[in-house]
Formats: structure tokens, sequence, C-alpha cells
């Protein structure tokens, strides 16, 4: 088995002259595809049917999808280009609801383009979501160093959803804590909820960690609270969509349940999530938009319906962990026990790790 550490394999998105390079995650593991975007509205079509997910990788398609906003902005009006290119970037901002790190993206992509000079503004815009791409794999680094140090060697641990490196820019959040204490301690095994409806874990995390050789069991979700009774899991690990300013965390759907059983347990629960995931805006979960999808993800499995005609389906993606469930915050900047609104606002004041 090569060093985890050195992992970086797979990138779940890339800029490859002109076009953004998507691999298309509904089709993993049973086969390998890939998409590639020329304008901003396929990669605002392609971030909503989710060829590219979890919350710091559509950040970074977003940012390459501004790129392209801009670019046929300027080759239909280069002197007003910024005029000509919001309603790409208006298509980008509302692919998904509930990620803010796509917001977020978006934003630091304004204001670049705001202090752009003369000439055209391409070189600049790509050099800015080139840096934010980068960044994000350094903060997912830097992640998995401060949350493997709190994890005791060989241990057990219990995933949600996939947060490794096809949810991010690369490397991962919360599977990135489990490369980096894979490459220290030791992992004896990752156990992945299969995470319905789109089974994230079974399909896409437990195929990253095949790939690199880690143990993987997959589990259905209502088996969850079974294991963490058995006693031998030393923590969860999840991922975050949006993180509200008093640290209430919406995640995917079926986080909540498992944070529930992991407190009842007595079983460490922790996010793994960079800065551009907390959103000071929001108070509170109450405020965090919760994104409903097709009946039809529910109700079928691979296009084959197995429900009933006449069943209904309620499919919320997410739902919202309330802060005082969650043991640790693990950031790039640091890690906050026990998050509440004190806690993030220090972390959010804090600096920049150099």
């Amino acid at each position: 088995m090569g060093d985890p550490v050195l992992y970086d394999k797979v990138r779940a998105v890339e800029w490859c002259d002109g076009t953004v390079r998507l691999l298309d995650q509904r089709v993993l593991p049973g086969t390998l595809r890939y998409e590639e975007c020329r304008t901003a509205p396929e990669v605002a079509a392609a971030i909503t049917a989710m060829v590219v997910r979890g919350a710091p990788a559509i950040g970074v398609t977003a940012a390459y999808g501004a790129v392209l906003a801009v670019s046929a902005a300027y080759a239909r009006a280069p002197s007003d280009w910024r005029a000509a290119s919001r309603v790409d970037l208006a298509t980008l901002r509302a692919s998904r609801p509930t990620a803010v790190n796509l917001a977020w993206a978006l934003n630091v992509m304004d204001g670049v383009m705001a202090t752009v000079g003369a000439g055209s503004p391409v070189p600049q815009v790509l050099a800015a979501a080139r840096r934010l791409h980068d960044e994000d794999i350094a903060a997912n680094r830097r992640m998995g160093a401060l949350g493997a140090a709190l994890l005791p060697p060989k241990a057990r641990l219990l995933t949600h959803c996939n947060t490794g490196a096809l949810a991010t820019g690369g490397y991962g959040t919360a599977l990135g804590v489990v490369r980096a204490a894979a490459a220290t301690g030791g992992i004896a095994m990752v156990y992945a909820d299969e995470t319905r409806p789109w089974l994230q874990g079974a399909r896409l995390t437990a195929w990253e960690l095949v790939e690199e050789g880690l143990p993987v069991t997959v589990l259905a979700d209502g088996a969850a609270a079974a294991l963490l009774r058995l006693g031998d899991i030393a923590a969860v690990l999840v991922g975050a969509d949006r993180i509200a300013a008093n640290g209430d965390t919406a995640n995917k759907i079926g986080t909540y349940g498992l944070a529930v059983s992991a407190r009842h347990h007595g079983v460490p629960f922790y996010v793994v999530a960079p800065i551009s995931t907390i959103d000071p805006a929001t108070a509170d979960g109450g405020g965090i938009p919760i994104e409903e999808r097709a009946e039809s993800e529910v109700l079928h499995c691979q296009g084959v319906a197995h429900s009933p005609a006449l069943a209904r389906a309620w499919n919320p993606v997410f739902d919202v962990t309330p802060a005082s469930l969650i043991t640790a915050l693990i950031t790039e900047r640091g890690v906050v026990q026990r998050p509440d609104a004190e806690g993030i606002a220090r972390l959010l004041a804090s600096p920049i790790p150099v």
C-alpha cells in the first residue's frame, strides 16, 4: 500500500485548456466517465444534476464556471464584459441552494473581477480560480493532520456520505482525516454508511478507500446505531455543506440521526469542514435552506421502481445537526471543541495558518 498522505490520484474537477472537466460521480464505481463543460450554464447544469457534489468541490467547480462566464462575456462584449456575464453568474449561483461554498467561491471571484484592469480579464480570473483550488487542497491536508491527532492508533471509524477527494478539490475533509490517520497511527477499519438515496458512501467512499488499499466495510444507514452500540467505534467523522454562526451544521440527510446515536453511545462526533463552509450570516440551523429533490430518487434505484406507483416520497437532501451534538469542529484554522457562537466567532477571527 502506498503512503496515503501522498494519495491524490482522484480529482473531481480540473481545468483543462478552456474546459471544466468533471468526473461523473453518478456512474461510479462501475464506470469511469468524465463530462466536459465548455460554458457556465453547462457547469451549472452539472452541479444541479450531481455530476459533481460535495460542498468544497462544488465551490471549486463554480469558480471555474465563473472563468467560462467571463471568457464568453468578454468575447461578446469586451467593453462591458462584467454586465454581459451577470446572467451566467446568476445561473451558477442558483445551481445548488444549501452548499454555502458555492456562493463563497463566486463571491471570491466577484472580488477578483471587480479589480481587473484593462485588457482581457480571463488570465486574472483563471489564476484566482486555480488559487482557490490549490488552497482547498492545502486546507484539506491541514484538517487531515489536525483530525488525525484526535484519534487513537488503529481506530475503527464511521463515516456518512462521501467526504473524500471526490467531494473536494483533492484529498478530502473527513476522509482526509482518515487518510492522515492511516499514515500515522494506522486505521483498523472504516465503516461507511451507504447513504441513501444516492449511495455516496457505498459507491464513492468505498471506491476511494478500496483504490487506496484502506479497509472499508459498507453498512446500511439503519445499521449505524447497532454498530455504535457494540462499543468499538472510536469516532464518527462527517463533512458539512453549511455551518451556521452558532455551530449548527447542515450535512447529508441521515447525519442528524447519526449524531443523536453517537451522543447516546458516548462516541465522539467530529465535523470536518473548511472555513468557507461557515456561514456567519445565518444565525442558526433554522435559517439554513434545505434542498429537496425529486421523489423518484427515493422511489427508484438506478432507474428501477421499487415502490408502489401511488406511493409518495419525501426527499430532503440534507438535515441539520445541532451544535450541542457536535464534539468538535475541525477546520484548517484549528479545532473548536463543543462549537458554539462564541467559538465560531473566535475561529473566524483567527489568523490563517501559513
